[in-house]
């Protein structure tokens, strides 16, 4: 049986307007992503990844073309969508707790049952016995998984991540991109990575989306077959294959080619 399509993009382009004249950021990008999947998307830099993620949020509007949640055409900010940015954004006079509230407050939707579903989130990842700390005393990779429960929280259908683990040393990032993608596995939730890091792209996605130097446009899809005994981003990396989807990937994203 087939899975279901939670997001559907059909023929974005996005303008934008500035003194030096129009700036064109994407052109004509068509896309569906079925529940449960893991995407990431890669490109030059400026070629309008973080653009195409703003629009699935419903943050800005395309020029042209439309974007579909559950077949509802994004028009605005959504609760179906969850967003996570380059930095955790924690609050750091709030506690953790308060934290990974804040969505449900903003929404207006804290209750015993939402309270009891975060609770129940921060037990099972390892962040209970930190509840009533500040992120000041949290580790890097402690302050991810504490706004990745805050996205969490609210339940969205999908996860747009915005290059959110670059804010982290290597060493961290490569422990907490493995975290968070066993978390949304877990979780069964559909995902959305832009990452200028291709090893990352390949070890967490199911494909990988290449696009093209600014207006971004789809130069290729990569179906993500790996074969390793221990299916993480981190295990992911010691498979035979890793290395010729690298290779292949570092080839088409080379904007002298």
């Amino acid at each position: 049986m087939r899975a279901e399509k939670v997001v559907r993009i059909e023929n974005v382009a996005m303008t934008f307007h500035s003194d030096e004249g129009e700036i064109s950021a994407l052109a004509d990008i068509s896309l569906e992503i079925a529940q449960g999947e893991f995407v990431c998307i890669v490109g030059p830099s400026g070629c309008g990844k973080s653009t195409l993620l703003n629009i699935l949020a419903g943050l800005v509007t395309p020029s042209a073309g439309a974007a579909y949640i559950q077949e509802q055409r994004v028009s605005n900010a959504t609760s179906l969508v969850g967003y996570m940015p380059q930095s955790d954004q924690l609050f750091e006079w709030r506690t953790i707790w308060k934290n990974v509230l804040l969505g449900l407050e903003v929404q207006n939707k804290v209750n015993d049952d939402t309270k009891a579903f975060v609770e129940q989130m921060l037990q099972t990842y390892g962040l209970y016995e930190f509840r009533n700390a500040y992120p000041s005393q949290l580790s890097g990779g402690m302050r991810q998984r504490a706004a990745l429960i805050r996205t969490l929280a609210i339940n969205p259908e999908i996860l747009l991540l915005d290059e959110a683990f670059s804010a982290l040393d290597y060493q961290t990032r490569l422990v907490v991109a493995d975290e968070v993608k066993q978390i949304i596995a877990r979780e069964n939730k559909t995902a959305i990575l832009v990452t200028h890091d291709i090893a990352e792209a390949i070890s967490m996605a199911d494909r990988v989306v290449v696009l093209t130097k600014r207006p971004g446009s789809i130069k290729n899809i990569h179906r993500i077959m790996l074969t390793c005994q221990v299916h993480t981003p981190l295990g992911c990396r010691e498979a035979v294959e890793f290395k010729d989807y690298f290779n292949l990937i570092w080839k088409e994203l080379d904007v002298h080619a």
